[in-house]
């Protein structure tokens, strides 16, 4: 009978090891949410504000539904925020599916015409640009989304 329990014993230790291991195996980290612009549209402002309506199509790459309560999203342009806006709206990007997501951005005019100021004398050929974003969880963390890109100046010699 002790040799029984000792293997037993033994038997015990192997199993939790074989479950963790096979715990960690299954909680890959998911590939990130392709986010671009799919439509701005011009928003009533007033004052020193420019407001518009942007739309989102998010693409999720992954075998399993991306679940948010709440978006958060900021426009860097020539590494300077120029817009920042945030959203309550809930919902779910399918699993390898995609989902228009609408936010609200605000420019405030005063910021942009202080960063218009201080480009004068510096050339520029391209306007550089980064969409950082935040699809909030409703259950566990966030889902954190980044897209950048250039777009050239007309009439700016190419290379």
């Amino acid at each position: 009978m002790v040799p029984t329990m000792r293997r037993s014993l033994l038997t015990v230790p192997i199993i939790v090891v074989a479950l963790a291991l096979t715990a960690c195996a299954s909680l890959q980290r998911p590939e990130p949410v392709q986010v671009t612009v799919a439509d701005i549209e011009s928003l009533p402002a007033g004052g020193l504000e420019w407001r518009m309506m942007v739309r989102l199509r998010a693409q999720n790459p992954n075998g399993v539904p991306v679940e948010y309560d709440g978006v958060y999203l900021k426009l860097d342009v020539l590494d300077r925020t120029v817009a920042t806006g945030v959203s309550d709206e809930r919902g779910s990007i399918p699993r390898f599916g995609e989902s228009i997501i609408s936010v609200p951005l605000t420019v405030s005019m005063l910021r942009l015409m202080g960063d218009v100021l201080g480009m004068f004398g510096k050339p520029v050929d391209r306007i550089t640009y980064k969409l950082d974003g935040k699809l909030d969880g409703p259950v566990f963390g966030s889902t954190r989304f980044q897209a950048q890109g250039e777009l050239p100046l007309p009439g700016a010699a190419t290379p």
